[in-house]
């Protein structure tokens, strides 16, 4: 007590005497036998803002079972969607029910009554005041009687609540606040494993959502790191950002979501590469898109390509360390032949026109180049959305996260081919497993965070160039980024990109303990979780490897995979009752969902089922009110042998 007495009179000013200590420690104790809040894990969202929305609003299924559990009796089959839509999208679907004259007061009250037993079961595993916390201000008092109410012994009165709330016109504000809430009680906590950029074009609409998240942490991935490097002035990775974008065709993110101005890029594309069709340039998305508009990517395309190749040349000269030489590639053409030496091998160019290189210095930038560039960077470093969406990454993310017992992180640990950890050198030290990422993740916020012009700003902007694209990146887990290949050749045997020890080993279950042990976890009661690579189920792949210790979850969120998936991403629940894995069939639309009542078909299944339910007494929240119960009964102690005067 007398060495902690400093803290204790801090910890006095909240809890000023015995009865508000006492009243805390009881309500401390209570929670640690509440039921575990349900966690969800997503994973390489790429964009795809409307799938996502809808993994959060139906939570992975979890709000459907719920309807099928409460009425899977007593309403028919299009009851239920019905229900379940209007859960999903209250706005939208009382709209779209208004346009067809279907509401009525009668239809107001079932559906009132309908949500509410729905929100109830949603809340029954919070206290009442957690559940009170999760209202709207405006409506709490109301719905914390509806949601708690006794419906024996009052009735009437709760029946006269929901008669008021519809003949004063308050029907829809209600049920949207109710539906709401549903989703907001149906996951408790939100883990995102990376790669929330590029491919689709709604990164900035996914970003808006996280922000706004009750509870949410992000683990960075490659995708993601690229776009933070470039918000934070990273001239490769501005270029990369740009590249991707265009490569898929999804510039809107960067000039409509994020206010970026790219008329530099575009004019200087038009003028250079005027008379060039850009042919293998031609973005990998092209609905919507007019032939003039294809013809513009293309050209900026290119043109950013080009400028990419010669800013990351200039950042790989700068570290000999990153033993990156080889991927420095304009000054082994043969630009008379038309020819480029990779290896000890020739190979053809299928693109030879390059009106902004000069053979004899093909490497240096030309002062136009540099001219767009520096506009951009501009952009890029004053877009405050782009800012705030950085800023939250770096806030509520970092390389990797131990919670609950799970090893969460986006990629893979560098390992040597006989898998063990492989140190890796950094700044003149050589650093392995929980070391290398912590490294990694200090020395990457430095590149956001450092004072502009200092050498820790511009290492850390190296760094994370080096996250996205290096061989000992833990969030890009290949060998090489063949990015030039791609592009320039058509040789098959180039453009391979090798995977790293990790994923070649990653199956076994001594290598995944090995892992789990390094960052102070129990291999037999924990688990490894990663996204980045797609799991393809269609070659019979599965997403459990390792004897379950470990679960890859990227599943194709991104159209893009889904041809290769064969669905449309996995996501992961850990309740109280064990760790479910959810897979997906593809989204069409959230307007056809409204107008449809067409929901995300999920499978389910128990990946680990709990002996026992699950307390929040068995999680890192309980391990929290555990210490403060023990502060507290401190604190009571203090108070009851005079040591703190009570107030």
């Amino acid at each position: 007590m007398a060495k902690n007495l400093k803290y204790l009179k801090l910890l006095a000013s909240r809890f000023s005497n015995i009865n508000e200590v006492t009243t805390e420690i009881m309500k401390l104790s209570a929670i640690l036998n509440l039921p575990k809040g349900t966690e969800h894990f997503v994973s390489d969202i790429h964009g795809e803002d409307e799938s996502f929305g809808h993994v959060l609003r139906n939570a992975s299924g979890v709000v459907k079972d719920y309807i099928d559990e409460l009425f899977g009796n007593t309403l028919m089959a299009d009851e239920k969607r019905n229900l379940a839509t209007l859960a999903y999208y209250p706005v939208a679907k009382l709209e779209h029910i208004r346009k067809k004259n279907e509401i009525t007061d009668e239809w107001y009250k079932i559906q009132l009554f309908r949500l509410l037993k729905i929100c109830k079961r949603a809340a029954s595993k919070y206290t009442r005041s957690a559940v009170r916390h999760a209202l709207p201000p405006e409506a709490a008092n109301i719905l914390d009687e509806l949601i708690f109410e006794d419906s024996h012994s009052k009735r009437e009165y709760y029946l006269e609540i929901i008669d008021q709330i519809i003949q004063l016109k308050r029907a829809d504000d209600f049920i949207i606040d109710i539906a709401n809430v549903i989703q907001r009680l149906s996951i408790d906590h939100l883990h995102v494993l990376g790669d929330i950029y590029d491919r689709g074009n709604g990164a900035a609409k996914v970003m808006d959502i996280l922000q706004n998240y009750h509870s949410v942490d992000v683990q960075w991935g490659n995708h993601d790191i690229s776009w933070m490097g470039a918000a934070s002035g990273s001239d490769a990775l501005i270029c990369n950002v740009i590249r991707v974008s265009a490569k898929y065709a999804i510039l809107e993110t960067i000039e409509e979501d994020y206010g970026i101005n790219l008329v530099p890029l575009a004019t200087f594309a038009m003028e250079y590469y005027a008379n060039d069709p850009c042919t293998h340039f031609l973005p990998d998305k092209t609905e919507g898109k007019s032939e003039k508009e294809l013809d513009l990517i293309a050209k900026m395309h290119k043109a950013i390509t080009i400028i990419q190749f010669k800013a990351e040349a200039k950042l790989i000269a700068r570290h000999p360390e990153y033993e990156m030489n080889d991927r420095i590639q304009l000054d082994k053409i043969d630009y008379a032949r038309q020819t480029i030496k990779i290896g000890k091998k020739t190979y053809p160019l299928k693109d030879s026109h390059f009106p902004t290189i000069n053979p004899s210095d093909p490497l240096k930038m030309t002062p136009e180049e540099q001219e767009v560039l520096e506009k951009i960077r501009f952009s890029f470093m004053h877009s405050a959305r782009l800012g705030q969406h950085v800023r939250f990454l770096f806030n509520r993310g970092s390389m990797y996260k131990v919670y609950n017992s799970n090893l969460l992180f986006h990629g893979g640990i560098p390992l040597n081919e006989n898998g063990s950890l492989k140190s890796v050198s950094l700044f003149k030290e050589s650093l392995s497993g929980k070391a290398l990422l912590d490294k990694f993740e200090s020395v990457a916020r430095r590149g956001f965070f450092g004072t502009e012009g200092s050498k820790e700003k511009r290492n850390g902007l190296d760094t994370m160039w080096y996250l996205w694209c290096g061989a000992d990146s833990p969030l890009y887990g290949k060998y090489t980024m063949t990015t030039f290949e791609r592009y320039f050749t058509d040789s098959v045997e180039i453009i391979e990109e090798k995977s790293c020890s990790y994923y070649q080993k990653r199956d076994s279950r001594e290598v995944c303990a090995m892992i789990l042990e390094e960052f102070g976890l129990d291999p037999e009661n924990s688990r490894i979780i990663n996204g980045h690579t797609p799991v393809k189920t269609t070659k019979g792949e599965s997403p459990i490897k390792a004897d379950s210790r470990l679960i890859v979850i990227d599943g194709g969120f991104a159209k893009a995979y889904q041809g290769i998936t064969g669905i449309a991403g996995y996501t992961l629940i850990f309740n109280s009752q064990g760790l479910l894995l959810a897979s997906h069939t593809p989204f069409v639309s959230a307007a056809n969902a409204v107008e449809n009542e067409v929901d995300i078909l999920s499978s389910t299944f128990y990946v680990e089922r709990s002996p026992a339910r699950k307390k929040v007494a068995d999680t890192d929240v309980g391990d929290n009110l555990r210490e403060q119960i023990s502060d507290l009964m401190l604190l009571l102690d203090a108070y009851r042998v005079g040591e703190i005067k009570e107030r």
